[in-house]
């Protein structure tokens, strides 16, 4: 079946860094557009950042770029986020999504915490 299973959360001071992976399985990886949201406390589901099925194309929220980044590595079917001077602010439960067309899947959500 259809997992996405992310990792790396954890809790971190403010301007330290992180590394977000999602494991996909159960659908061809490389067909689909891979993307991050998160939800902060008494937030809305945000995207953060999306990479094209092939990788190529890139897309950053306002508030992440220059300090998040999304890769993928196709022979592993994982999909990275790579967060760097990180902020109070971008405490949050982060997803995995991939979608293709009108089949869409999530992951279970990691906790991310940014405090002194």
């Amino acid at each position: 079946q259809v997992q996405l299973v992310e990792s790396g959360g954890a809790l971190v001071q403010p301007g330290g860094s992180l590394t977000l992976s999602c494991a996909a399985s159960g659908f061809t990886f490389s067909d689909y557009a891979m993307r991050w949201y998160r939800q902060g406390p008494g937030k809305e589901r945000e995207l953060v950042a999306a990479a094209s099925s092939s990788g190529y194309t890139t897309k950053y929220a306002d508030s992440v770029k220059g300090r998040f980044t999304i890769s993928r590595d196709t022979a592993k079917s994982t999909v990275y986020l790579r967060m760097n001077s990180l902020k109070p602010e971008d405490t949050a439960v982060y997803y995995c999504n991939a979608i293709r067309n009108r089949n869409e899947y999530w992951g279970q959500g990691t906790q991310v915490t940014v405090s002194s």
